[in-house]
């Protein structure tokens, strides 16, 4: 029988039951996630630690309906991703889960006013910069709105990158390792406002790190090995 900590639940915005990937490789088939079934609570902060290979962003790109299990059974907010073809996940991603990677992803041609104000642009929101604007006075960069992302620090690009993510209000917010770029001083300042927008935005929060101090900080810590979450916790048991 599964811990109760680790299986899924119905009534969790975020329900994973008996998730598997295998990949085909020239050596034979290779086993990526075994067997994962996790809920997470809406409003919950969840830290997922584990070894390279482990399987972490696999699994987070496949919460966020970027890659497709072999087998198992996936919802969130009540949608079964399974059932969604590329463009319904598209449209669902777009309103419902934000993204923030290692790797800040932004377009190098678009100032950071644009690079924020591309989803709410391709949802045909009103007001698109107007919310863009707040979204990045939210990271304390409304001044530097018509700069590049070559004009900018890699903090700074983070923090852009933090407000393309947050600026649709998602329920999920999902961020891979989102200070392995930056050093020590401004990795902190990201953390910190990465768990003070989250409060603000109010939403859910599902963090890779290779940082166990960092994922005490969540509400509940997840450990991962060979494709299977082999450990769960709640923070201060973890951090104690």
């Amino acid at each position: 029988m599964s811990d109760p900590e680790i299986g899924a639940a119905e009534a969790s915005l975020i329900s994973i039951d008996n998730i598997s990937l295998t990949l085909s490789s020239l050596a034979g088939p290779v086993d990526i996630l075994r067997g994962v079934s996790l809920g997470v609570e809406a409003g919950e902060t969840v830290g997922l630690v584990g070894p390279s290979g482990s399987g972490k962003s696999t699994l987070l790109m496949i919460l966020a309906g970027l890659e497709q299990p072999t087998d198992g059974t996936i919802r969130v907010a009540g949608a079964d991703l399974g059932a969604m073809d590329e463009d319904a996940l598209a449209v669902f991603r777009r309103g419902n889960i934000g993204i923030v990677f290692q790797s800040f992803h932004l377009i190098p041609t678009m100032t950071a006013l644009e690079n924020v104000a591309v989803p709410l642009e391709l949802a045909r929101r009103p007001g698109a910069f107007a919310s863009a604007e707040a979204a990045l006075g939210d990271v304390g960069l409304d001044h530097r709105l018509d700069h590049y992302p070559s004009q900018l620090s890699g903090g700074e690009q983070q923090r852009v990158a933090l407000a393309r993510a947050l600026v649709m209000r998602p329920r999920v917010l999902l961020a891979d390792e989102p200070t392995g770029n930056l050093d020590g001083a401004t990795g902190t300042q990201i953390i910190e406002l990465l768990f003070n927008l989250h409060k603000d935005y109010e939403t859910t929060l599902f963090l890779i790190t290779h940082d166990a101090s960092l994922a005490a900080r969540c509400d509940r810590v997840l450990h991962m090995a060979d494709g299977r979450i082999t450990e769960t916790a709640r923070a201060e048991v973890a951090a104690s």
